[in-house]
């Protein structure tokens, strides 16, 4: 065992800030909800450079006393509780006295404040844990605190941290938190000068929505209020018109805490069980209240969970209440519907001469879910299915009959030493020894005969003792990828203008996503203008897109932005962004006139690579005639 050593305090405080400051979003959070339980109604937060570089937090709060600020940014020196026992009752937002101390110690942090009784205020500079200044200076009632520098005498901290953008999203997100909890408090959020959010703090949670979300998503929230001997739930869920692709928009409060809870979010969302479709999330801003003795906040360093006496209870009661709410509102999704299809009895399998002339109809169906690829190897050139086929009990004479002709294979198999797979297509073909021409070459593409379309979705074609089945909606998926990559390739991209002009209401975490990749969407076609404050105006679509509804395309385009990496290059994003192509491929059970899939055929065989659709998914299989006959008990 080494030597033990007392670390110094410079030490013990840069390991308690890696517990309490992870980023600039972390700082921020601590600073303003002290603001809060200083009783501030209105709060400033402006951050530059993500807020690495530079977070500011102003509130007109109670302040500090001069003779209490050094006390402050000690380790465990609160004002909210006095001993152990206070932990049960405890109602304000922080309460351990870790976070001044915590923040000193890995930035360059300035103090302004001054109580309403003072008659000057103080400014208090402390600098990786060590005290600059103390001075008195004339400052308006309550307290601003400046953090710059954020991880200077820490680089291996700041060297995790992600791109300026998105760390600047990080600290709205808890903006927007603290706004949506606290609808009495006026909050301003400034990002490089530019003011992002303003809420009034007039104590509607409706306003607070509105102003934070837009007028789309605020017509369309229902309340709710719940009230019982254990627990109290208010605020507002969404309509299903509002959905998103994520669970950005699930929003958890208990005491006016935000919280994150797996098990929350998974019992909200199975009370739109039979409102949304897969893969679709709910809005909701939900406030839990509880007797402070039956819900433990203190099991987490940034208290954003916590632990319920009765959760099972709590679980079931959100379920019941979004769902009861639900039903009692029609919540139609307008759509418009096509004449009615007269009922098809036709056999599964399309003969071509029976296929009718159909155009290919867009769709604004979503895409199917991604999946892991397949490796297809050069000699397969296609996924090859093995199926399982329990044999079938032959009469007597039939098995016996069957039996010689196996014995006698076998024999002839043994005697030539030639692989049974070779042999039977040699025998097929009148004997005669060939070589294998590739499905994908030009001489090949003459000897396609293609069969028919089963489901309205598959394509069987015939070629060289193999049949081949391919998947319309994955192929056609592809063959827009590579064109519209192509055209990007070689700036051909084209705009189709739309007249009127789609105004869409974006949430400001959207504000800050489309800002940050705006150059993507124009470069792949789309012809978007600012409209004032959070709404843009949509002028033009890509060109291969002009079918599609261009709001969903933009906010599902949008939202796949969010999963994107600070190290992603710009030439990455933009192949990611052309993907979302594949929203105007065919879909399935669409039926294809002959002319339209022997096009959509040579298109696909034309790529370098066709076996796979961007996502993944292969684009066909294939079946030999020798496993075909060996399924049907021709050959052994």
């Amino acid at each position: 065992m080494g030597k033990i050593n007392l670390l110094s305090q410079e030490t013990i405080d840069k390991i308690a800030a890696g517990e309490v400051v992870e980023r600039p979003a972390s700082v921020a959070k601590e600073l303003i909800e002290n603001s809060i339980d200083a009783g501030a109604t209105a709060i400033s937060v402006e951050i530059k450079g993500g807020g690495i570089e530079y977070l500011r937090i102003t509130d007109n709060g109670s302040g500090i006393e001069k003779d209490q600020i050094q006390i402050a940014f000690l380790r465990h020196s609160t004002s909210k509780i006095a001993d152990a026992s206070d932990l049960a009752s405890v109602r304000s937002l922080g309460f351990r006295g870790e976070a001044l101390s915590s923040i000193s110690a890995v930035s360059k942090v300035e103090l302004i404040t001054k109580t309403k009784d003072s008659l000057l205020g103080a400014s208090y500079v402390i600098e990786g844990a060590k005290e600059i200044s103390l001075t008195d200076i004339g400052a308006p009632n309550g307290t601003t605190f400046i953090v710059r520098q954020l991880f200077f005498n820490t680089p291996a901290r700041k060297k995790f941290l992600k791109s300026e953008s998105t760390e600047g999203s990080y600290v709205f997100d808890v903006v927007e938190h603290l706004a949506l909890s606290h609808p009495e408090i006026s909050f301003k959020f400034l990002l490089n000068g530019k003011e992002k959010l303003m809420t009034s703090g007039n104590g509607s949670l409706s306003d607070t929505i509105y102003q934070i979300y837009g007028r789309q998503i605020a017509a369309n929230v229902l309340d709710i209020d719940y009230e019982d001997d254990k627990v109290k739930l208010s605020g507002f869920i969404g309509q299903s018109v509002i959905a998103r692709g994520n669970r950005a928009f699930e929003h958890f409060f208990v005491n006016n805490r935000y919280i994150k809870s797996n098990h929350l979010s998974k019992a909200c969302e199975e009370g739109y069980y039979g409102f949304l479709m897969g893969h679709q999330y709910p809005f909701f801003v939900i406030n839990i209240d509880f007797d402070a003795d039956v819900v433990d906040v203190n099991v987490h360093p940034t208290k954003q969970e916590v632990r319920f006496e009765d959760e099972a209870y709590i679980l079931e009661l959100l379920t019941k209440t979004i769902n009861n709410r639900l039903r009692k509102r029609e919540d139609v999704l307008e759509a418009h519907i096509d004449e009615p299809k007269p009922v098809s009895h036709a056999t599964p399998m399309q003969i071509l001469p029976e296929v009718k002339e159909e155009s290919i109809r867009s769709s604004t169906e979503s895409s199917e879910e991604t999946v892991k690829p397949t490796r297809v190897t050069e000699e397969s050139k296609a996924v090859t299915i093995h199926q399982e086929v329990k044999p079938v009990k032959m009469p007597e004479p039939f098995e016996r009959d069957r039996l010689e002709k196996i014995k006698a294979q076998v024999t002839a198999q043994i005697r030539n030493d030639t692989p049974y797979e070779k042999k039977f297509a040699e025998q097929n073909r009148g004997g005669e020894k060939y070589e294998q021409i590739s499905f994908l070459q030009k001489e090949a593409i003459k000897e396609h005969k293609i069969i028919g379309q089963v489901f309205d979705t598959y394509w069987i074609i015939e070629y060289d003792k193999n049949m081949y089945i391919i998947d319309q909606h994955a192929a056609h998926e592809k063959v827009l990828f590579e064109k519209t990559m192509a055209r990007l390739k070689n700036n051909e991209m084209t705009s189709q203008m739309i007249s009127p002009p789609v105004i869409i209401s974006l949430a400001p975490q959207d504000v800050l996503l489309y800002e940050t990749y705006h150059e993507a969407f124009e470069k792949i076609g789309f012809q978007i203008a600012s409209f004032g404050g959070n709404e843009i105006a949509i002028n033009g679509v890509p060109g291969n897109m002009l079918n599609l509804d261009p709001k969903s395309l933009f906010m599902e385009i949008l939202a796949d932005c969010g999963n994107y990496k600070s190290s992603d290059s710009f030439d990455m994003i933009v192949e990611r962004v052309a993907s979302m192509s594949c929203k105007a491929a065919v879909k399935g059970n669409n039926k294809l006139s002959l002319p339209e899939i022997k096009t959509l055929v040579d298109d696909l065989l034309k790529l370098e690579n066709p076996y796979h659709c961007p996502h993944g998914r292969p684009t066909m299989i294939s079946f030999s005639e020798y496993e075909l006959a060996k399924k049907f008990k021709r050959i052994v």
